[in-house]
């Protein structure tokens, strides 16, 4: 086992799944005859088991992790504090619609499990469901926007915009800020030029001072919305084909917890065309005001101002 273990580069089978019956014939080739019971045993008792792979190496961190994640928790904090809204953004990921299988467990009749097909090859007409969503931090609800066409920053500022029109602003009356928490990568990520476009589009339609603060490289984990609202929605269709995009609307709609989670759904049916190009120039030119601390990851874009 020794070679396997330890991952010796000179071993021959390092690559080498190693199974209680190849052990076995290993052994009894090299004059140990023994069963496949007893390698088990014998493994078990030098403290040997079935191990899958665990993801904990996260690489090279960047040396101001962890103040920005104090920066961006003091913004959150003067946000609330203030009656601002904060909301967590993401795109979750990205479902093939159709009779196929779902991870996890749910009760059904002894041995009449939901069949599906075998293969994961996306039905060409059903496509795939592009979930977007947001997580209101200070009223633990969640509103998400299912896609039908392409994961773009326009997409995800629409939901803004939905979310805005839908609930926000009867949520939040007296709102003039909005504080954004995203990922650094995606359709909302900190380098993409149209996701800062498509914000100055919105904050000059609602007159908010839109905020955000990216987190930083390698942490999405972090992302409130991961483990508030995109883990719950996955153990509530655990074990169900996602058969059609309302089937997904539903069930994500359905969504709550025992801490009062609620979630609004809507579908999104408009096209999102890809490729659309803008120049640094036109960056430059919207009103954003990049904070002292890392303006790439944190800054304000701000409405016009009007006469």
């Amino acid at each position: 086992m020794d070679p396997e273990t330890r991952g010796d580069p000179m071993s021959l089978l390092v690559w080498t799944t190693k199974s209680t019956r190849k052990l076995a014939g290993a052994l009894t080739e090299a004059g140990h005859p023994v069963s496949e019971r007893t390698v088990a045993r014998m493994l078990q008792a030098m403290g040997f088991s079935l191990q899958g792979n665990a993801k904990v190496i996260e690489g090279r961190q960047h040396e101001d992790r962890d103040d920005q994640f104090r920066y961006l928790n003091g913004c959150v904090r003067e946000h609330v504090d203030a009656g601002q809204p904060v909301v967590s953004v993401d795109t979750k990921k990205k479902e093939l619609v159709g009779e196929f299988k779902n991870g996890g467990r749910e009760y059904q009749p002894a041995g009449q499990p939901e069949r599906v097909n075998v293969h994961d090859f996306a039905d060409k007409e059903l496509g795939k469901a592009i979930p977007y969503g947001i997580y209101d931090v200070s009223a633990n609800a969640g509103w998400v926007s299912v896609g039908t066409d392409h994961d773009t920053s326009a997409f995800a500022v629409q939901t803004l915009r939905r979310w805005w029109e839908g609930i926000g602003r009867q949520r939040y009356p007296q709102a003039h800020q909005l504080l954004i928490c995203a990922d650094g990568g995606g359709s909302n990520g900190y380098r993409i030029r149209a996701w800062k476009i498509e914000l100055a589009r919105l904050a000059a339609e609602t007159g908010l001072s839109i905020t955000v603060c990216h987190l930083p490289p390698g942490t999405s984990k972090w992302n409130k919305i991961e483990h508030r609202l995109f883990s719950q929605i996955t153990m509530n269709w655990r074990g169900r084909p996602l058969q059609t995009h309302q089937i997904i609307v539903d069930l994500i709609g359905n969504t709550t917890t025992t801490t009062g989670l609620t979630v609004h759904c809507v579908l999104d049916t408009d096209h999102y065309p890809t490729g659309i190009k803008y120049t640094t120039k036109d960056v430059e030119a919207l009103p954003i005001t990049r904070h002292d601390f890392h303006g790439e990851w944190n800054y304000t874009v701000q409405p016009p101002t009007r006469p």
